[in-house]
């Protein structure tokens, strides 16, 4: 049992950590969730064991496994983080006029300068006080950082989800076909074709089906991929350059156009991609993320 005087000195930003920590498994995962360096989880972790007179976390290659101590005091610790959260989102009034809040939205950046320029227009029309912060989505994580609170609201792709996450359907968008003015297939563009041709993909992951392939495949088709990069800007440059096809949403491949390129749609009946808006539902009591989410439908719309 820990002495009172030990609870009153116990630093209650810790117990932030301790909860990611416990999640995560892995100090560098853990400080990625929280927005702070390894070496400063490493120093909370330090404290924490310092104050909690318990190791805690033993290191087991790259993991962190918790101690029996560790596993009996989590749930409760965890849960009680998330009361606590929930009753403070209570607090005060939202004036939206004068909040001073800075939202956070994950978003993949594909979709961002889709969804940014707009958003951030109808921010300072409404809320000319508060801040808009966009970070990188990682869907390994994502459910974590809703849950946390490290994001407010999470725009991607349709994905399957489960409760306490919430989502609503903003967009749904066919896909084209960028290629340069001169290809060979400019003018005469056919299934054949295009499944012929060399192509270019675009993801951010180092492996793995990309989502246009994901239904080409489920459809018993196949494509060769000749480059894999990481954004469309990137991806638009090659084109240019060569006899590759860039396969990207009709809004997005909208914004790549150029005197040098052509976009074609898509010569395949592939279904649309729909773009949804997540949330965790316990920020529906929240009045400042209400209305942060109603923006970003009214924006889309």
């Amino acid at each position: 049992m820990l002495a009172d005087k030990q609870l009153q000195q116990l630093d209650l930003n810790l117990l932030k950590v301790f909860e990611v920590l416990y999640q995560e498994r892995n100090m560098t995962s853990a400080s990625k969730v929280l927005f702070i360096s390894p070496s400063a989880v490493s120093h909370a972790v330090k404290r924490l064991r310092m104050a909690l007179d318990d190791e805690l976390f033993i290191r087991k290659g790259q993991q962190l496994e918790p101690t029996a101590a560790c596993k009996q005091i989590a749930p409760t610790v965890i849960d009680l983080l998330a009361r606590l959260r929930k009753t403070l989102q209570q607090c005060g009034q939202f004036e939206l006029a004068k909040t001073q809040q800075t939202f956070v939205l994950a978003i993949h950046d594909a979709l961002e300068p889709l969804v940014l320029p707009s958003l951030q227009k109808w921010l300072n029309q409404h809320t000319p006080l508060a801040g808009l912060k966009s970070v990188k989505l990682d869907r390994d994580i994502v459910a974590r950082q809703l849950n946390n609170r490290q994001v407010d609201v999470v725009i991607d792709v349709a994905r399957a989800i489960q409760s306490p996450i919430k989502h609503h359907p903003l967009s749904s968008d066919e896909f084209a076909v960028l290629m340069s003015r001169n290809h060979p297939l400019a003018k005469a563009f056919t299934q054949a074709a295009y499944l012929s041709a060399e192509h270019i993909a675009v993801s951010n992951r180092s492996d793995g089906h990309v989502v246009e392939d994901i239904s080409l495949l489920q459809m018993g088709m196949n494509r060769q991929i000749k480059i894999r990069c990481q954004n469309y800007h990137s991806a638009k440059a090659i084109v240019k350059e060569t006899h590759y096809l860039l396969t990207l949403p009709s809004l997005i491949a909208t914004k790549l156009l150029d005197k040098q390129l052509i976009a074609h749609p898509l010569p395949i009946l592939m279904p649309a991609l729909s773009t949804h808006l997540y949330w965790h539902q316990d920020t529906e009591q929240d009045e400042s993320i209400n209305w942060l989410r109603k923006a970003i439908v009214d924006t889309f719309s």
